[in-house]
């Protein structure tokens, strides 16, 4: 691409919106141009705090401005595969945050018309651009703990996110919204696809929810198999009200390997001779380098003509072991990807 500095367009202004828009301004090949966001007042108040002059109420508006040369697109994920197919047929590269949509046949859209319109799509799963994962992906790889026998991975938040995240079937459930990390995370530490899934889950902490949303579950754990015979397990949890908590256990044929930290960096001693370590308190702040990373992958794709590391066929398979997850805790039952 012959230009020195992508147009970037963050659509969606909530947390993540602001945290991505803030890591653009910090690259070099990139410029933010504008923000989108339905809500007028949440457009303007991002724009001011991201220092950008441009503002839209709607995504289409975007797609038509010449200075945006890709969008990242932080919106519910209901939404996710219209934006991204519009944006697409109008030529702009696309980072799309996981979960990637809510069916495969949305992620096969998004996929379709980012190739057809030959356009860079990457899904945001972060902790692939995390040091410490990283790092751990490749002590697996040199054999250092055997062979993978079991992958573990959990996720638990402290918050309860917006009101449409309550509903299954405008969200996909906590198994999507919070463990598709995890989920990708084992995709990629074990290195096959999930061969079939066993999932409980349950709302311990909600009980205000359980009339107007039934299906609404803020606990969940998935057992799984790999097609290569390895095994994994997901742990969810959201809110927890204790922390942000990320963790990641590989168990092999000659040893173990622990990823991920819950206790915050700083640590304090009294004089009364206790050691106080707080938790850490948002994904914004332990994976903030990872945020980085991945959108300075994205900026590096997009001008040397490079497929992302993180792609929109990653993100449909996450998506097809969410279904299959919440489908289990349905029906009560195993269910088989096997051909997925």
């Amino acid at each position: 691409m012959e230009k020195d500095k992508i147009g970037i367009c963050i659509i969606g202004t909530g947390r993540a919106g602001i945290l991505h828009g803030g890591m653009f301004n910090k690259i070099p090949h990139a410029r933010l141009v504008a923000v989108v966001d339905s809500d007028e007042e949440k457009a303007q108040i991002a724009a001011k705090e991201l220092e950008v002059e441009k503002y839209y109420k709607n995504y289409l508006d975007a797609c038509n401005d010449e200075k945006i040369d890709a969008v990242c697109i932080v919106t519910p994920t209901f939404t996710h595969c219209e934006i991204a197919v519009a944006c697409a047929n109008a030529g702009k590269h696309i980072f799309s945050e996981k979960p990637m949509a809510i069916t495969p046949d949305e992620c096969d859209m998004m996929i379709e018309s980012a190739q057809r319109n030959r356009v860079k799509l990457q899904i945001g799963f972060m902790r692939r651009f995390d040091k410490n994962f990283q790092k751990a992906k490749q002590i697996l790889d040199s054999g250092e703990i055997g062979d993978i026998v079991l992958v573990k991975s959990l996720t638990r938040g402290p918050g309860l996110p917006p009101k449409w995240y309550f509903s299954i079937e405008t969200s996909n459930g906590l198994l999507a919204e919070v463990n598709s990390h995890d989920i990708d995370t084992l995709r990629w530490f074990a290195g096959s696809e999930f061969s079939r899934v066993y999932a409980e889950a349950g709302n311990y902490r909600c009980p205000e929810l359980k009339a107007d949303y039934p299906d609404f579950y803020d606990n969940v754990i998935l057992n799984a198999r790999f097609k290569n015979g390895k095994m994994g397990m997901i742990d969810g949890a959201c809110p927890d009200f204790y922390g942000y908590d990320s963790r990641t256990e590989v168990l092999g044929t000659k040893g173990v390997l622990f990823v991920g930290r819950i206790q915050d960096e700083t640590v304090i001693f009294t004089k009364e001779h206790d050691m106080i370590q707080p938790v850490v308190s948002s994904w914004r702040n332990l994976f903030r380098d990872a945020y980085l990373g991945e959108d300075e992958h994205f900026i590096h794709c997009i001008l040397n003509d490079e497929e992302p590391a993180v792609t929109g066929l990653d993100g449909k398979k996450a998506v097809e072991v969410v279904l299959a997850g919440n489908r289990s805790i349905k029906e009560s039952k195993v269910i088989n990807l096997e051909g997925k």
